[in-house]
């Protein structure tokens, strides 16, 4: 029987990379308390839940990848920094079956928003779009860049169902 504490700790991936993917779109910008609370709560909540050293060490090379992939990304401005972030600290959670659809995922999400935000962008759709609030208005700035926080978001809660953290309880 799951307890009160082990669901707190399985929100906790859920609530925070939701708040990621809200706040990136509304301001371009991932906190880094997001990632760091992320990162700090895994070992947390993988003790707690009782998930298998080895598997922890999984998830922990797992999320080791995702900081390199992470940071390649940014270093290619493919990404902002707040986002590799957020990359790896989701890897960390999902570990090794989740990744290839956190991957999958991710990739679709973000050809989705980048066609989204290139209709949205558009001289035939931009005249049309509220100006407020201020966030909707910066989203519909042509050459303003993407919020990729929102995709990864996207990834992470599409995956977080396959993770070994959720197989586990």
């Amino acid at each position: 029987m799951i307890h009160a504490l082990q669901i707190l700790l399985l929100l906790t991936f859920p609530l925070l990379v939701l708040a990621a993917g809200l706040r990136d779109v509304t301001s371009y910008i991932i906190p880094n308390w997001i990632s760091l609370v992320l990162a700090a709560a895994f070992p947390v909540a993988a003790l707690a839940l009782g998930l298998p050293l080895p598997l922890i060490a999984v998830n922990l090379a797992v999320g080791a990848v995702g900081l390199g992939l992470g940071v390649a990304m940014f270093a290619l401005g493919w990404i902002g920094g707040g986002d590799a972030k957020l990359f790896a600290a989701a890897a960390l959670w999902l570990g090794l079956p989740a990744a290839p659809t956190y991957l999958a995922v991710i990739g679709l999400a973000g050809g989705a928003l980048a066609m989204g935000l290139l209709l949205l962008r558009s001289v035939y759709v931009r005249p049309y779009m509220p100006r407020n609030p201020a966030w909707f208005a910066r989203l519909a700035q042509p050459g303003e860049n993407v919020p990729y926080g929102v995709a990864i978001a996207v990834g992470a809660l599409a995956a977080f169902p396959l993770s070994a953290l959720v197989a586990h309880v």
